[in-house]
């Protein structure tokens, strides 16, 4: 393969959420798999909704998610390339001036639908003489323009869902400029892909259709066609679309809840293949595993547990030089961090054992029997990875108890909670005076 130049062209009216972080994601791994460039392309021509605080967050995500991209543009400064691909399609015959209503066009589906036709542009304004046209624009009527597909089959081998044939004929001809002068994407992404010499588009299956239109497109504006493939959107953990919970599952959102990038790149590069997902630590790996043949046509499910597990799990893969800089609570030394590392399920949870081991916490008092055998015989000196065993023996030795009986109590009594790291490594990071104060039922 020659290299490869992909894009991800969001259009700046919301913020990133895991659907469209995931197609941003595959266009960036692919790119980086194949030794090529990944563009950031921003889909600004709808200037009503397009807000550049959606831009600077649109940006920030891919930046936080260590997807940089090697060359960008906006179709705001590219309006005169539209206008110029318009006018070639206009002099050539493929694009041609309606002035249909909105009204009247659902009228026209109403009825069509109702005799039992399909819903099918009937290409009407191909009937209006110049003249008509001249006449009506001169009286303040503005056209919208469409483009005029053949008729025929349009097949191309699919990177994702193999050949795929679509008979133009049951498509309507696309509206490619509205009535206000606002380019419509069919138009102004064909134009921006053969102008930047992109040479894969790869995104979802429901743009499948869409492609076969911008098929004709690309040859009617004597451009290459790229490759192609369309992968199955996400689906719930339900099966249901993702639409009415897409607020909850931004990239933003994610990341305020405590979620790993790694986390999401994990999950997003596997999810709808047919590898197993498997945690990575760095962009770099995910890369080196990355392959866009494994995607399959099922429609994957997205589980905001599985996401939680996979940020548990990466960050107990984790090495204290990978997130000191990024802890807020002092002193958090190496040795807490590998202590707790396996009990958090966020990185702000460090937090908590933090105050477990420096700061004066409410003891549970489960147990006096089992607290005051432990004070009788607490161990001497400093504490070390063997204290705990050797204690929990020495009590079980005095009570007559066992186990879960004995440790409970204690580990309830010293960290406030009944679960947690393994005490043997916890216990030596715990002053002593703090320990027998806790068993006391003190708060310390």
């Amino acid at each position: 393969m020659s290299s490869p130049l992909v894009r991800f062209a969001p259009s700046p009216t919301g913020h990133l959420h895991v659907g469209n972080m995931r197609t941003a994601l595959v266009n960036y791994l692919f790119a980086r798999a194949n030794n090529g460039q990944f563009m950031l392309r921003i889909d600004d021509t709808d200037d009503e909704r397009s807000d550049a605080a959606f831009e600077a967050s649109i940006r920030y995500d891919l930046d936080w998610m260590g997807m940089h991209w090697d060359v960008e543009d906006r179709q705001s400064a590219r309006l005169d390339k539209y206008h110029a691909g318009l006018q070639k399609l206009i002099q050539s015959g493929r694009a041609y001036p309606c002035f249909e209503t909105p009204e009247e066009l659902s009228l026209k589906r109403k009825s069509q639908l109702s005799a039992g036709r399909p819903p099918v542009y009937d290409r009407s304004a191909l009937k209006l003489s110049q003249d008509e046209i001249d006449s009506r624009m001169a009286a303040g009527e503005m056209p919208h323009y469409r483009f005029m597909l053949t008729h025929d089959m349009v097949t191309w081998q699919d990177m994702v869902r193999g050949e795929q044939s679509i008979q133009m004929s049951s498509l309507s001809d696309p509206v490619i400029l509205r009535a206000d002068g606002r380019f419509i994407y069919t138009l102004a992404s064909v134009i921006d892909d053969g102008d930047h010499k992109i040479t894969h588009i790869l995104r979802g299956e429901d743009h499948t259709t869409n492609s076969a239109a911008q098929y004709q497109l690309f040859e009617a504006l004597g451009y290459l066609i790229p490759e192609m493939g369309h992968f199955a959107l996400l689906a719930g953990a339900d099966g249901e679309g993702l639409s009415k919970r897409i607020g909850s599952l931004s990239i933003g959102s994610l990341r305020e809840d405590g979620i790993e990038a790694m986390a999401i790149a994990s999950l997003l590069a596997r999810i709808g293949t047919s590898d197993p997902v498997e945690v990575r630590t760095a962009m770099d790996d995910i890369i080196a595993g990355f392959d866009i043949s494994r995607f399959g046509r099922a429609t994957p499910r997205f589980d905001p547990e599985q996401l939680n597990q996979i940020n548990s799990k990466l960050l107990s893969e984790m090495a204290f030089s990978d997130i000191k800089d990024r802890l807020d609570a002092a002193p958090i030394t190496a040795e807490l961090w590998d202590a707790v590392k396996g009990n958090i399920h966020k990185l702000s949870d460090v937090s908590v054992w933090a105050d477990v081991c420096y700061a004066s916490i409410e003891p549970i008092q489960a147990d006096e029997q089992v607290l005051a055998a432990a004070l009788t015989c607490f161990p001497d000196g400093a504490l070390d990875a063997s204290s705990w065993g050797e204690w929990a023996k020495a009590v079980m030795s005095l009570t007559g108890l066992k186990g879960k009986a004995v440790f409970m109590p204690l580990r309830q009594a010293i960290t406030g909670r009944e679960q947690g790291p393994d005490m043997a490594t916890l216990l030596p990071l715990i002053e002593r005076d703090r320990i027998i104060r806790r068993l006391k039922g003190e708060t310390a």
